[in-house]
């Protein structure tokens, strides 16, 4: 009864259906639903309510009522293109045109189908075009993002968007174009560190490499309102911004580096004025109370960064001029901050050592000596203006200046020293009640003791001071740093065993000391950083470093104090690599003269003794105690340091360390392991040049045992080739162009793309200039580079152009008696005569021997060398009639043919089959014919 009465409930339906009443079709039918269970009723009363909900405009309800049907019969095409026409007044065209994509397969004659096909193809293209054009989606971009009300998520991924758009040069001209600069204003005006950080970043990307946006965007913001951003507490605020003003500097100074064309070019913009207004205002951060220490340290980074010249070939040092006219006392009061005088400005642990590498460079900037005159006068007169025997905390602050330029240019500290006054009060501070006086005074006499000159002079005044202050005082700050003083002159011989300054055992109890606050925690990070300066005085000794390796707590302390220097106090950076230097014995020792010795001891000269524990073995014992602790992940951990803390000087250290560890081939893989292949790579390309030419020996190392692939993963493999290339310089000694030359064979056994970067950084001279060497190693070496580097096509057209000499040197190299130096040459002849036919003609006539040589390899007994001279004899068959006649007439065939009959076991399988391949070539030929 019900299915009878669902039926005529559909008839009714359709009734109102066609009397255009549709409220009352969508009734009968919802009614005609609770009545059955027939599937093919169900379907057709569900598509009919669609059909009602399209005349009603209810889409929601006629897409949902046309997917039931389609869910019971999924051909159903009436279904189908009432839930396209639903779809497409939702706005889901691109469902609406799968619907409609599906009916137009089912029915393909339908031009009705084919017309909603075509008309939402073309709106679905307009859709996405309007969607992803730029305008619209930078406007959105700021819509969301100037909205109060919008949600945080939406807000996070606007802000990402528009910092990526302003990276490409086409999203952020369409913000340039689009009033984008005062959108971002406003978003700076919103105070909420989220989107002015967003904003900041933006601008940033917006500057790289286009000098008009830069000067625009420049004024726009205006040089003080950037830098109020940048003084703030907020570290990623103040890097951010910092990144801000170094794009425009490189802009406006044309540092990025990139080419201008068209409208660019023609904009002649004169940029000088609004770099000295940078500059004179990051100056003025410097002695600013406002000014937060992280702000404080971004304005010292970009002056390190962006004042001296980068090339001392430069003439132009302007910059440097006016920074030391304008800005010298400033810098000079950055430097005698004392944290614990309640004058003090807002510090990191950081600034004062950033202040004092600021004045280093801008000293070693000076081109002559009236300048550096100029430099020393302004230093004295601040630092004597600063005394004042009413006032002890003005003379805390000239002593603490002093000390800080100590730590910068050593020459000009040096002479400030000599000032009257200055060690009288060093004297004076050091006997006063005061804590502050006394931790000042102690540390100025530290950095003033480097040089042993100057050290004699304190040994035989401050000693007696220090030792006094260690006893008597309970401050842990003072006291370490008392202890780090008497370190500093108790290693003032260096590894003279002879000159110790103090008695036996001392620095062994000094040494102990440092390692015991050294591994606690407890004391504050600063306090620490003095007992690693300490050790790092105390191991020139070789007993106090044989101890401090066998003491595996200490060394990880060190190693975590290493680590955390990546966040914190990174001025433990040089102490740290000073003291594992000492440790590995990686410091320069001069060549001891025998005959210089016995002189000096008849004129009763001092002559340096060598410390029993400073002998090779002790040293191979040190050096792995410290990999099993951990060092090269402390070393791949401090070459990330991105900060001025990171001096050439230091990287030059890092990289004597990384030499010395390198220096067993059994070692290598867990420097790898612990990531130094990848470390050692910024090492190599930047530093000084004893710091560059360390580790790229040390590269070199690696490369030469280790898988590529493994120890410089991706791309980084492509940037070991020029350090490499440049350990081929006939400079460098003949270690370090031996294992080059072993690495770069390993990496142009790798890929082609290997062999074209070894070409392209001219290397290949360099490797022919070694086949030619006297020496049998690193002929050999040059010779197994070569044999991989044939491959190259570029490489192939070198031996192929006419009037040169390297084939000859290939084919006569063949005949030498070193089995390993034929090898290789034997190698490289056998894929050059297999890829070039001239290359074959060409062997014959370079040089009268070639028959003799080629011979000799035919029947060597080392199957190798046999084997690839089978394989030229039959790329000379192969190559020409009248060559391959030539060969059968001499010796060759005879040689061929007891080769080929030999049975071929497993070792001499290659062989045999070679030597079988020659004859079936000369049977080819019919110059010979095969036995019945």
């Amino acid at each position: 009864m019900a299915e009878v009465e669902a039926v005529q409930l559909k008839e009714e339906g359709n009734r109102h259906f066609q009397h255009q009443d549709y409220k009352a079709a969508t009734k009968s039918y919802s009614q005609a639903l609770k009545l059955t269970k027939d599937k093919a009723l169900l379907a057709t009363l569900y598509r009919n309510r669609a059909a009602c909900g399209l005349k009603t405009e209810s889409y929601v309800q006629a897409a949902s009522d046309a997917s039931r049907a389609i869910d019971i019969n999924s051909s159903d095409i009436k279904a189908l293109y009432r839930r396209c026409q639903a779809l497409e007044h939702l706005g889901k065209l691109d469902q609406a045109f799968k619907d409609v994509q599906r009916c137009a397969t089912l029915e393909p004659r339908n031009q009705n189908f084919q017309e909603t096909l075509r008309r939402l193809n073309t709106s679905i293209q307009e859709k996405l075009h309007v969607q992803f054009s730029t305008d619209s989606r930078v406007q959105k971009m700021f819509e969301i993002l100037l909205d109060e009300n919008s949600e945080s998520d939406k807000l996070e991924k606007a802000a990402n968007n528009l910092i990526v758009l302003g990276r490409e040069e086409a999203g952020a001209e369409m913000i340039f174009q689009n009033n984008g600069v005062g959108l971002l204003l406003q978003l700076l005006d919103t105070k909420r560190p989220e989107l002015v950080l967003a904003a900041v970043r933006t601008l940033s990307g917006m500057c790289s490499g286009h000098r008009a946006r830069a000067t625009v965007i420049l004024h726009a913001v205006r040089i003080d309102r950037i830098c109020g951003l940048m003084a703030v507490e907020n570290e990623e605020m103040s890097l951010a911004v910092c990144n801000l003003l170094q794009a425009v500097i490189d802009s406006l100074s044309g540092e990025d580096k990139r080419e201008h064309r068209g409208k660019e070019e023609a904009l002649v913009l004169d940029t000088k004025k609004d770099l000295k207004q940078i500059t004179s205002h990051l100056l003025d951060m410097l002695v600013s109370k406002k000014v937060s220490g992280q702000g404080r340290d971004q304005a010292l980074n970009l002056l390190n960064k962006n004042v001296p010249r980068k090339d001392l070939a430069i003439h132009d040092n302007s910059r440097t001029i006016y920074v030391v006219d304008n800005g010298l006392r400033k810098i000079l009061k950055v430097v005698g901050q004392v944290p614990d005088l309640p004058s003090c400005l807002p510090l990191t642990d950081n600034t004062r050592m950033l202040a004092s590498i600021l004045i280093n460079k801008l000293y070693d900037d000076l081109r002559c000596d009236p300048e550096r005159d100029h430099f020393r006068k302004i230093c004295e007169e601040y630092i004597t203006g600063k005394f004042d025997p009413q006032d002890m905390d003005k003379n805390v602050i000239a002593i603490q200046t002093v000390s800080g330029i100590l730590q910068g240019p050593f020459d000009l500290g040096n002479q400030l020293l000599g000032l009257k006054g200055v060690m009288e009060m060093m004297v004076a501070l050091c006997g006063s009640e005061r804590d502050v006086d006394q931790l000042v005074a102690v540390e100025a006499l530290i950095h003033a003791s480097t040089k042993l000159s100057r050290a004699t002079f304190i040994i035989t005044n401050g000693v007696s001071l220090l030792k006094e202050i260690y006893k008597t005082t309970k401050n842990e700050k003072i006291k370490i740093r008392t202890l780090v003083g008497l370190c500093k002159l108790g290693s003032a011989g260096g590894t003279d065993y002879a000159l110790r300054q103090f008695a036996e055992g001392s620095t062994e109890k000094l040494a102990k000391q440092c390692r015991k606050w050294l591994c606690n925690a407890s004391i504050d990070t600063q306090t620490r950083r003095w007992a690693v300066e300490g050790l790092a005085y105390l191991t020139l000794d070789a007993d106090v470093k044989d101890d401090f390796v066998q003491d595996i707590p200490a060394l990880q302390a060190m190693f975590e104090l290493a680590k955390a220097s990546m966040t914190s106090d990174k001025t433990v950076l040089y102490s740290v690599a000073t003291t594992l230097v000492n440790c590995t014995n990686s410091y320069d020792v001069k060549e001891v003269i025998p005959e210089l010795v016995q002189l000096a001891k008849f004129s009763k000269q001092h002559v340096p003794e060598e410390h029993p524990k400073d002998k090779k073995d002790f040293i191979d014992i040190r050096v792995k105690r410290l990999l099993k602790a951990g060092v090269t992940s402390a070393l791949a951990c401090m070459v990330k340091a991105d900060s001025a803390i990171l001096t050439d000087q230091t990287k030059e250290l890092l990289a004597r360390v990384f030499l010395a560890l390198c220096d067993n081939p059994k070692d290598r893989g867990t420097i790898v392991a612990q990531g130094g292949g990848k470390a050692l790579i910024p090492l190599a390309l930047e530093g000084t040049d004893v710091g560059k030419v360390k580790a790229a020996h040390a590269l070199a190392k690696i490369a030469a045992v280790s898988n590529p692939d493994i120890a410089f993963p991706g791309e980084r493999v492509y940037e070991v080739v020029r350090p490499l290339v440049s350990l081929l310089d006939t400079q460098r000694d003949g270690l370090q162009n031996y294992e080059a030359l072993l690495g770069l064979t390993n990496l142009s056994g790798r890929s082609d793309k290997l062999r074209q970067k070894i070409f392209k950084e001219r290397a290949l001279p360099d490797i022919e200039n070694y086949m030619f060497e006297n020496h049998d190693q690193l002929r050999q070496a040059a010779t197994e580079c070569m044999c991989n580097m044939v491959v190259n096509k570029e490489v192939q057209e070198r031996f192929l152009a006419d009037g040169n000499d390297r084939l000859k040197l290939i084919v006569l190299l063949c005949g030498e008696d070193d089995d390993k130096l034929q090898n290789a040459a034997a190698g490289a002849l056998a894929m050059l005569t297999a890829t070039h036919k001239k290359l074959c003609l060409k062997m014959t006539q370079v040089t009268t021997q070639w028959l003799e040589i080629l011979q000799r390899l035919c029947l060597h007994d080392r199957l190798s060398v046999q084997h690839r001279g089978l394989v030229i004899a039959y790329n000379l068959l192969a190559a020409d009639a009248e060559l391959a006649k030539k060969l059968v007439e001499s010796e060759l065939l005879e040689i061929l043919t007891v080769v080929g009959k030999q049975e071929p076991d497993e070792k001499k399988a290659a062989v045999v089959q070679t030597a079988r391949e020659c004859l079936i070539k000369c049977m080819d030929y019919g110059f010979i014919k095969p036995v019945s």
